[in-house]
């Protein structure tokens, strides 16, 4: 069973865009809470591995934690979920595409942001706060995540969305050019794990993490509102422009306006 070609993963992702856009609200509610929380269960993941490693190991705790980190949108992807950031690539290419308009895709991004949000709160919450995971002994460690990622200037988080999402979006394209379960897995997992590696914004990652140190008594919700606000366009971009314009312009523009002049 052979992969996919780039041009046909171009066609999948339009397919899917397709799908995500016409997915009936009750999906949108249940898919789109998977895929927050399993996006936040990744990252908390990240955080009992790393929490409580020396600070002589270097960054070698950040490799052992972005090892463990794909573990969620390899959930997403495999078992089942929506995610925001995987959703901007593929809902846009069909868009580009001509297949869904304009308010198709605002409409599928806001539910699925929103219910992402709540995902990832509740795992903030209930896994984090209640049960005590990112706290006590983690403590430290989850509140300076969420610090460094809340103070990074507007512009500065935009930028580093941008590089986020780029690598997300390339997962879930290699995601889709693969016909088996460890094809998916493995190239879902090295995007994902160098952009935990480098330090780039993941704005449903954020939801989970700023959160949390909200929850355990630190930071604000202004903070992280304005976080949110500045990552989300950054991985809107990142996912626009940086692989569906690029990928339907190498790959599809052509043949719709052949179509488009054959009509």
């Amino acid at each position: 069973m052979m992969d996919l070609s780039p041009k046909e993963i171009a066609d999948v992702a339009i397919e899917k865009g397709i799908a995500k856009a016409n997915s009936s609200f009750l999906s949108m509610v249940v898919l789109g809470f998977l895929g927050g929380a399993f996006i936040a269960i990744g990252y908390l993941a990240y955080i009992r591995v790393t929490g409580t490693m020396p600070a002589s190991w270097g960054s070698f705790d950040t490799f052992m934690g972005a090892a463990v980190f794909p573990t969620g949108l390899i959930l997403i992807l495999v078992g089942g979920g929506e995610l925001v950031t995987g959703n901007m690539m593929a809902v846009s290419m069909a868009c580009f595409d001509k297949k869904i308009n304009i308010l198709q895709l605002i409409w599928n991004w806001l539910w699925i942001t929103i219910f992402n949000l709540i995902g990832a709160l509740f795992v903030a919450y209930f896994f984090g706060h209640f049960i005590g995971l990112t706290e006590g002994d983690f403590l430290a460690k989850t509140v300076h995540t969420a610090e460094m990622k809340t103070s990074a200037p507007f512009w500065q988080a935009f930028v580093s969305g941008i590089g986020c999402n780029w690598l997300v979006s390339m997962a879930v394209w290699l995601c889709y050019g693969a016909k088996t379960f460890a094809g998916k897995i493995l190239g879902i997992w090295f995007p994902i794990m160098a952009f935990v590696l480098i330090g780039f914004q993941h704005v449903v990652a954020n939801m989970f993490i700023i959160p949390a140190a909200i929850f355990a008594g630190h930071l604000s919700w202004m903070l992280f509102l304005k976080n949110i606000i500045a990552v989300f366009l950054g991985n809107a971009a990142g996912a626009v422009v940086f692989v569906s314009m690029l990928y339907f312009i190498a790959y599809k523009k052509e043949g719709v306006q052949k179509t488009d002049t054959a009509l």
